[in-house]
């Protein structure tokens, strides 16, 4: 089980005189809980979302985002007591990745060339070699200058695609098999990685990506936007597996409640202003759709 928590946290664009977004943001997620985060545009939400994963476009001024795991978190990794901590915002987004750490994105990328299976499991190698270095400490000698101008070795655009802890044949096993779990069809994973997809298409493959990843926390930042009224049956039912099947902590960042319909959560929260103003229940989605945010912020103002 694994703790996301965020204390105190604020934050500005990274520019000189950036806007401060974030102004305050509390909030803690577990692993096997669905939280969703809502508020209207400006709020901060997709702010969160990217400063969880390390996006270099923010400033952190304030505040701590911390993931607390446990011993056992990771099947194989010997783990000590001074390492049930992690200050996230001391670490790079891919060992934020290697520990746990998913962000779906709400307009994923397209790249020709690269075939959805080789990516995955580039993606897959390449976050169990970053964790074993973090909890084991290979590569701390290395010259880092020479560490960034080589980057990866398992870049999915090159490389020898036997390489890797997860070999093609196991690979292919634990592809159909979390397929089957999100009840897609095996021919989506050997074409290119989102190129030509619809947007349906696109938020499966986000989907996907945590499922193969088996995060303990996942960020998915509007993943329900854009779709039609079968495509997000069917996210929702891979955001549901995600958390029935393989025990992830769920961040679900959205302007709709017509998602939680079919992704129930353990807790909503209304961000307005760069800071968490209420939390409750599945209910208060469903009080939102009633009555928009208006009332949330004069509640908020009158009790200030």
């Amino acid at each position: 089980m694994a703790t996301l928590e965020i204390k105190n946290l604020h934050a500005s664009v990274a520019e000189e005189g950036g806007e401060e977004i974030l102004r305050g943001v509390d909030l803690e997620v577990n692993s096997g809980e669905i939280h969703a985060l809502m508020g209207p545009n400006g709020s901060g939400k997709s702010t969160t979302a990217k400063i969880i994963a390390g996006h270099p476009a923010y400033d952190v001024t304030d505040g701590e985002v911390l993931l607390h795991i446990e011993e056992d978190e990771f099947e194989g990794v010997d783990i000590d007591d001074d390492q049930l901590t992690w200050d996230l915002l001391e670490l790079e987004p891919n060992e934020r990745a290697a520990l746990g750490i998913f962000l779906g994105f709400q307009y994923p990328a397209e790249i020709e060339g690269v075939t959805m299976v080789n990516f995955l499991r580039t993606a897959l190698n390449a976050k169990l070699e970053e964790r074993e270095e973090l909890f084991e400490g290979e590569g701390e000698e290395g010259d880092d200058d020479e560490d960034e101008e080589a980057g990866y070795d398992t870049s999915p655009m090159e490389g020898n695609v036997d390489e890797g802890e997860v070999g093609v044949a196991e690979f292919q096993q634990i592809l159909q098999e979390k397929m089957e779990v999100l009840d897609m069809d095996e021919k989506f994973a050997h074409r290119y990685l989102n190129a030509g997809f619809s947007g349906g298409e696109k938020k499966q493959n986000e989907v996907l990506q945590a499922a193969i990843l088996e995060p303990s926390i996942a960020v998915l930042d509007e993943i329900d936007s854009g779709l039609d009224i079968d495509r997000l049956q069917d996210v929702s039912d891979g955001i549901n597996a995600l958390r029935d099947e393989q025990g992830t902590g769920i961040l679900q960042i959205t302007h709709y409640q017509r998602v939680l319909d079919y992704v129930e959560p353990d807790h909503v929260h209304v961000m307005l202003d760069g800071k968490i103003a209420k939390s409750g229940d599945a209910s208060l989605a469903e009080e939102l759709e009633d009555k928009g945010y208006d009332w949330v912020r004069e509640e908020v103002y009158e009790t200030a």
